[in-house]
């Protein structure tokens, strides 16, 4: 790889979810790393998947894609990941993510280490760190990292305090939505009262000086230092929220890469997510150029 190209690294889970309509190609960092590739952005997956048909066909969907599967390893004892998908009224989804597949046994590799190293962000969740074996592949590669992108992701049961604080002790941005923020307060002992409020409180206790979150259908806030930016949500007609907030991180972080301004960064997250939710799953076929007539045509801010 030419290390002076500019590239992102995401690490995680690669997995099937299982909805009712059929079966899609997911996993929230891969998400990402999907929608980073349709806004230009050179990205390497690591991850792991079993040596079954699930894994076969896995891969081959991602070839298809055009996204480099080299950092993909191949388990030859646990299967391919998958998640239940269904949705509630509110076209909400829910998952039932099945433990102990190939994705909690990712291995670090010499060639890993170098990766990480020469990216411009080093990209993970909370959830792939369920098991041992990925998780101390994570808290290696995260040392090497010189732009930690953290984004939550909680998923119950998959929840465990001490390591939350451990990643955001080492996290340089972290991506959160609402009740992910209420519950890390509650887990420091603090009381909630406002977004601001309680924003403050975790960059003080973790050093962090980035900081966005995610609303909804309320928009999102990026907390810079002591700076603060609002922006609203675009409106469209929902089609389902799978992978909305993956691809809002993918949209920001296409932008703060490159070292734009505030306004720009959160423009591309807040069109992207907007744009992904209006389709169909996480990883819908698009082009650029059919993403940016969407956002110059629906976006609206209020800073």
């Amino acid at each position: 790889m030419n290390n002076k190209k500019s590239y992102a690294v995401c690490f995680g889970e690669v997995l099937w979810d299982i909805f009712p309509t059929g079966s899609r190609a997911g996993g929230a960092p891969f998400n990402v790393a999907y929608n980073l590739d349709k806004m230009g952005v050179e990205v390497q997956m690591i991850s792991k998947v079993g040596n079954d048909e699930l894994g076969k066909n896995l891969l081959e969907q991602i070839d298809s894609w055009e996204i480099s599967t080299n950092h993909i390893q191949i388990d030859n004892e646990k299967p391919t990941g998958t998640v239940i998908a269904n949705f509630d009224e509110h076209g909400e989804a829910h998952y039932d993510i099945v433990n102990n597949v190939a994705w909690d046994n990712i291995q670090i590799t010499p060639e890993q280490k170098e990766l990480i190293q020469n990216s411009e962000a080093f990209v993970f969740g909370s959830l792939i760190a369920r098991n041992e074996e990925s998780k101390n592949t994570l808290l290696e590669l995260i040392e090497l990292s010189k732009f930690r992108v953290f984004d939550v992701n909680f998923r119950p049961p998959f929840i465990d305090f001490d390591l939350i604080k451990t990643l955001l002790h080492k996290a340089n941005l972290v991506k959160m939505n609402k009740a992910e923020l209420r519950t890390i307060i509650e887990f420091l002992g603090e009381e909630y009262i406002d977004e601001d409020t309680s924003i403050k409180h975790i960059q003080n206790y973790f050093d962090l000086n980035e900081i966005v979150l995610t609303k909804g259908s309320k928009g999102a806030r990026y907390f810079v230092g002591n700076e603060n930016y609002t922006f609203s949500a675009v409106s469209i007609d929902v089609q389902d929220t799978v992978g909305s907030g993956d691809s809002f991180l993918a949209g920001f972080l296409s932008k703060r890469i490159q070292g734009k301004n505030p306004q720009e960064i959160m423009k591309q997250g807040v069109s992207l997510g907007a744009f992904i939710t209006s389709k169909s799953g996480a990883c819908p076929d698009y082009s650029y150029e059919e993403f940016k007539s969407f956002r110059e045509e629906h976006y609206s801010q209020t800073i």
